[in-house]
């Protein structure tokens, strides 16, 4: 097995632990605080990375950098708030959900050629979506999850805007700004609502902004070993790991209208990131992404 892979499965597996962490936290404390302190060791974190590798913050391009860290930061509280509502493994089947909508925003924004064969791979997508939602039985379930897929296009623009981004800034100042942005949002969505962690519960919190660095520079390392389509496939065994924390500590089952709908979605999915890496070979058979 090539390193690539395993770095990807190991930061699979330690975001699924974030996840865990971020479900379990989020019985005694609001979502929009989880954010706030998730973001806020992150960006301490990485200010002091930027700091020891003398990288300085760019004087132009800010509004697009502040876009950037706002969607992340929607992203972020939707997707901690499916969290602490549905099963693990149907948030992280939704959140998987973002590189159609990337695909599409790429399109619309960056004049990016997107494959015809996409036409026949999204409404697969649709129809797992549906099954997942499960609209025709509508519940607060549904209402849940229709958030979850709304995490799912901001991650999309997020990723859109990093490629964007990424051209003129460093990761390290994209990745600055998205944490920053996130603390900033989060705090008048938390002011009302503000819960005095107990000493367990901050625990539990420095261990989610701890663990998702962590897992930040795994994936990282993942991509300078191995082709991006490869490290991106690799991930969706964290729809497993999720999955099995989800019956471990919280009795979680799929229904097999979930199951069902999650193997549409991440078959979809797949296919797309094949799709990618053949229209990427074709377009210029000499570019190695990494």
């Amino acid at each position: 097995m090539k390193n690539g892979v395993i770095l990807a499965i190991l930061a699979s597996l330690i975001f699924s632990i974030m996840n865990a962490l971020v479900k379990e936290v989020s019985s005694s404390i609001p979502t929009a605080e989880v954010v706030f302190f998730r973001s806020l060791i992150g960006t301490i974190i990485i200010f002091i990375l930027m700091r020891n590798s003398k990288v300085s913050f760019s004087t132009t391009g800010i509004p697009m950098l502040a876009l950037r860290g706002a969607l992340g930061a929607f992203y972020l509280i939707a997707y901690f708030y499916t969290i602490s509502k549905i099963p693990l493994a149907d948030a992280s089947i939704l959140a998987h959900l973002s590189p159609f909508f990337a695909v599409g925003f790429s399109f619309f924004l960056l004049k990016e050629r997107v494959p015809k064969s996409v036409i026949y791979i999204l409404p697969l997508t649709i129809i797992g979506a549906i099954l997942l939602v499960k609209p025709f039985q509508f519940s607060s379930y549904s209402l849940y999850a229709f958030i979850g897929i709304t995490s799912a296009v901001f991650a999309g623009a997020a990723a859109t805007s990093i490629r964007y981004l990424s051209k003129k800034h460093h990761s390290y100042e994209i990745v600055f700004y998205f944490l920053a942005t996130a603390t900033v949002v989060s705090i008048p969505l938390m002011w009302n609502n503000f819960v005095l962690p107990s000493l367990r519960d901050l625990f539990l919190l420095i261990c989610i902004g701890v663990v998702s660095l962590i897992g930040q520079i795994y994936l990282t390392k993942s991509f300078t070993h191995a082709n991006v389509v490869v490290v991106e496939m690799t991930r969706y065994i964290g729809i497993v790991f999720n999955a099995m924390w989800g019956l471990l500590f919280w009795k979680e089952v799929p229904d097999t209208l979930t199951f069902i709908g999650g193997m549409l979605i991440i078959a979809s999915c797949v296919a797309l990131s094949r799709m990618k890496e053949t229209s990427t070979k074709t377009l210029n058979p000499k570019v190695v992404r990494t």
